[in-house]
């Protein structure tokens, strides 16, 4: 009885680390491995500079990284990305809205998880740092070409997720690389179009703001949005 009861006080101390600001948990997907990072939830200022509107988000749990390419094709069975970018581990891109809510879908049979898509609230939160947040321009400082890919350093191409500095919380790829999805219709549009967040490697260093936005319809597939996953914590 003791000894159980030392294991089961161990497994929920194991339990309890692993959900602190910032940790990592790492999950498979049909051999291929990826991490979310756990944020916990708070209050912000969400938003441009002098635009900004006091905001408050959960604790959840974030992808380190965009979705590579190669997590995407062990989910769906085919990378649909089309730019010949630079490393192995590209984020996945040319992926409508569509497409991304069918890879969740998939990748939770797969996992017996549920991810999810992120809110904006969240996807902007995160992209500050959370609770960290040193209240940097872009995610992890205020020099893009040190934190992401941009037109200016990459060459137009895609790049190798997590090759640039993280942010305060451990995450990367948040400014630059590529557009990001997330689960919120675009409101003030007469047509369907959903969010995308992060600027990417063929925009200017302003369109990689944390607080700048921008929009897609659920359709279309171009090779500079891509997904970053989410799941509750």
């Amino acid at each position: 009885m003791k000894r159980l009861i030392i294991t089961l006080f161990a497994l929920s101390a194991a339990q309890f680390a692993v959900s602190q600001n910032g940790e990592v948990r790492e999950f498979t997907a049909n051999g291929v491995k990826f991490e979310m990072v756990c944020v916990d939830g708070g209050t912000f200022d969400m938003g441009e500079p002098g635009k900004t509107e006091s905001t408050t988000v959960g604790s959840f749990l974030i992808g380190k990284t965009e979705v590579t390419g190669v997590l995407w094709k062990a989910v769906m069975g085919k990378n649909p990305s089309t730019v010949r970018g630079r490393g192995k581990e590209l984020p996945v891109e040319s992926v409508s809205w569509n497409d991304c809510k069918d890879f969740i879908e998939k990748l939770n049979q797969l996992t017996g998880q549920k991810f999810r898509m992120l809110t904006e609230e969240e996807w902007e939160y995160a992209a500050r740092g959370g609770s960290k947040s040193n209240g940097y321009k872009f995610s992890g400082g205020d020099t893009m070409g040190k934190v992401g890919w941009y037109s200016k350093n990459s060459e137009s191409s895609t790049h190798q997720v997590a090759t640039k500095a993280p942010n305060e919380l451990g995450i990367y790829d948040m400014s630059g690389n590529v557009w990001e999805w997330c689960a919120d219709a675009y409101e003030g549009v007469e047509s369907l179009q959903y969010v995308i967040r992060g600027g990417c490697f063929t925009d200017t260093s302003q369109a990689c703001w944390v607080w700048n936005r921008s929009k897609n319809h659920p359709t279309s597939r171009i090779e500079i949005c891509g997904l970053r996953l989410a799941m509750d914590k």
